[in-house]
């Protein structure tokens, strides 16, 4: 009999996914049972293969361990929780509360390839920022029992000390699978910034260069983060300063720039060429390193000569020189001790912007505490990061309505950076955050998560007040001023334990726990927003209730896919979901009721309506 195919609920599976880019690629290595042939592959490659036993990289305690972290899917599911939202059923934003490398893997099928920039601010490695899993193959379990919602046997969070023999392999274990998930889910385009300080920049870079490629990388911000030396410096140093490194995915990659300061422009002499500005016409090179920059130029209505400096050339070659001054383009100055310029025409400039400056120095932690101060009237967050900043970098690294992920979050400042950018210039951004509910021994706010959460709130308000509006208005038709909180959990469904005894006691308890796979206090969101994630949709794809032959459907994406949560599955709901003519439909194994003539039926109905997948779970 022809059973429908059961829905992977796991996530995306990282090893397969790659093994079959190898095989679109090389075809001729695959073995008869679908496999890799590695040797032949090593035949086609060729010379293109390093064969060497020492090659330059980076190489740390647990790295091994680093890609079975990765390669284990994930079992979880995000619940979703519209108490603790605003604007649930249309805003595009999302909070997402869990250990951030098992979100990472959920989010893979939804997201891959679709977020447009990363901006995270990591711990910096500092002795007692550093939040991490003991257990690192069972990061789900370990961040279950973390947050209580399972027996404890151990596993826990905690921090990083630098007594401790593994101080900075930890740290590179906790980045190492993030970086390589996060990696996945940039758009071709897109870019990643990272914070980081003198603690483990170093590492950084190496992880970024392995992970995203060294061709890749951009740029090492200096962010100027202190206004005022630090005089406590035990040192004698005060640091004031933090990096940003910058990768792009590909070459494809790039940042904005600086627009333009087009008050720079006029036109004084009426010159039929437009708007011109005076900028100078010395160069950057020495004279050892250009000695044909070094000429003197001639002005020809007094013929006295102008030479350049000594630590430095004109700008052009004496031929382009000579062209710029016949074609009117070279100001010579009336006072005696001027030096000539050239007059550069606005129509010349093909670009409204010039390159994004790698020093950053007018905005300062500082201003990122008063921020919270503002919000809270207190402060509930160490040094949190300036939204201003933020908004600096996010206007250079997204387009007006691409995706933007944060997944150590924080106290929400990158929220407040998109929903004040999206203010400013009328853009439809949109932010994914992610923060681990890590306890913060406080009674207001038990957990950074709640932090995250409410700042965002309390920003929407204010945004709401200053316009008179209601935090109720339809989202779609004014700027996204919501979020969707959703919380990492077990899957509603349970799973087969193979680690399970086998004798008869162990396979009797795993079968009475399948009678009925839903867990118990899942309700039909909590089911959907899984179905949707496991099936590769995004959680803001449109979902529309249906009443077909007296029972309740959900049609995904206009119809493209119809989930049946319905219990009590019958021949008429079948053929009226099929007549629908979906491309794919997953009904729960339960609503079948072991009727296995009724499962069959519906197979063959969907295959003759042109259903290219019925699935059930």
């Amino acid at each position: 009999m022809t059973e429908p195919e059961k829905l992977d609920l796991r996530s995306l599976d990282i090893v397969e996914d790659k093994k079959q880019e190898l095989l679109r690629l090389f075809p001729e290595t695959r073995t008869e049972d679908g496999k890799i042939d590695f040797e032949r592959l090593k035949l086609t490659l060729g010379e293109m293969v390093d064969v060497r036993k020492e090659r330059y990289g980076v190489n740390w305690p647990g790295k091994a361990d680093c890609f079975k972290t990765i390669q284990t899917p994930s079992l979880g599911t995000l619940r979703p929780c519209p108490e603790e939202s605003v604007n649930f059923d249309t805003t595009e934003n999302f909070i997402i509360e869990g250990d951030n490398l098992e979100v990472l893997k959920l989010l893979q099928k939804s997201y891959l390839g679709k977020v447009k920039m990363i901006y995270i601010d990591p711990p910096y490695n500092t002795g007692n920022d550093f939040i991490y899993p003991d257990n690192y193959t069972e990061s789900l379990q370990t961040y279950l029992e973390y947050t209580g919602q399972v027996d404890a046997e151990g596993r826990k969070f905690g921090t990083n000390t630098e007594a401790d023999g593994r101080f900075h392999s930890k740290w590179l274990n906790m980045m190492y699978p993030r970086l390589y998930l996060a990696r996945n889910l940039l758009s071709e385009d897109g870019v990643i910034l990272v914070s980081i300080s003198d603690h483990e920049v170093a590492a950084l870079r190496f992880l970024l260069n392995e992970v995203f490629g060294e061709e890749n990388f951009s740029a090492q911000f200096v962010w100027k983060s202190r206004k005022y030396p630090d005089s406590r410096a035990k040192t004698g140093v005060s640091t004031d300063h933090e990096y940003i490194v910058l990768f792009t995915r590909s070459d494809r990659g790039v940042l904005r720039g600086v627009e333009r300061d087009e008050s720079k422009f006029a036109n004084p002499d009426n010159d039929p060429r437009g708007l011109w500005m005076s900028r100078s016409l010395l160069g950057l090179a020495t004279k050892a390193q250009r000695p044909n920059l070094y000429y003197p130029i001639i002005d020809p209505k007094t013929g006295r000569p102008y030479d350049p400096p000594e630590d430095t050339g004109w700008r052009y070659s004496e031929d382009r020189m000579r062209s710029l001054i016949e074609a009117g383009c070279i100001l010579f100055p009336s006072k005696p001790d001027g030096r000539p310029r050239e007059k550069k025409f606005r129509s010349d400039l093909q670009s409204e912007f010039v390159a994004f400056p790698s020093i950053i120095d007018d905005v300062f932690t500082a201003d990122g505490t008063s921020q919270i101060r503002a919000l809270f009237g207190e402060d509930v967050f160490d040094f949190p990061k300036p939204s201003k900043l933020l908004e600096r970098l996010i206007k250079q690294g997204t387009d007006d309505d691409g995706i933007l992920l944060d997944f150590f979050a924080g106290s929400g400042a990158t929220a407040q950076a998109v929903l004040e950018l999206n203010k400013s210039d009328g853009g439809h951004r949109k932010f994914i955050l992610v923060q681990l509910p890590e306890p913060t021994n406080r009674k207001d706010f038990a957990t950074i998560a709640e932090i995250t959460k409410d700042r965002v709130r309390r920003v929407i308000r204010n945004m709401a007040e200053e316009k008179q509006e209601s935090l109720s208005f339809n989202a779609r038709e004014s700027l996204d001023r919501g979020f969707r909180v959703f919380k990492l959990a077990e899957s509603n469904f349970k799973t087969w334990e193979a680690d399970q005894a086998k004798d008869a006691e162990g396979l009797m308890k795993q079968l009475e726990l399948h009678v009925d796979h839903l867990r118990e206090g899942r309700t039909q969101e909590d089911i959907l927003y899984e179905i949707l994630l496991k099936s590769g949709f995004a959680l803001t794809t449109p979902v529309e209730k249906l009443t077909v032959a007296g029972k309740t459907v959900h049609g995904v994406a206009g119809g493209a896919m119809i989930i049946c949560l319905e219990r009590e599955l019958t021949m008429e709901l079948i053929r009226a979901m099929a007549d629908k003519k979906p491309e794919r439909v997953v009904c729960l194994d339960a609503g079948f009721a072991s009727n296995d003539q009724l499962k069959a039926n519906a197979v063959q109905i969907f295959k003759t309506k042109g259903v290219t997948s019925f699935r059930t779970v």
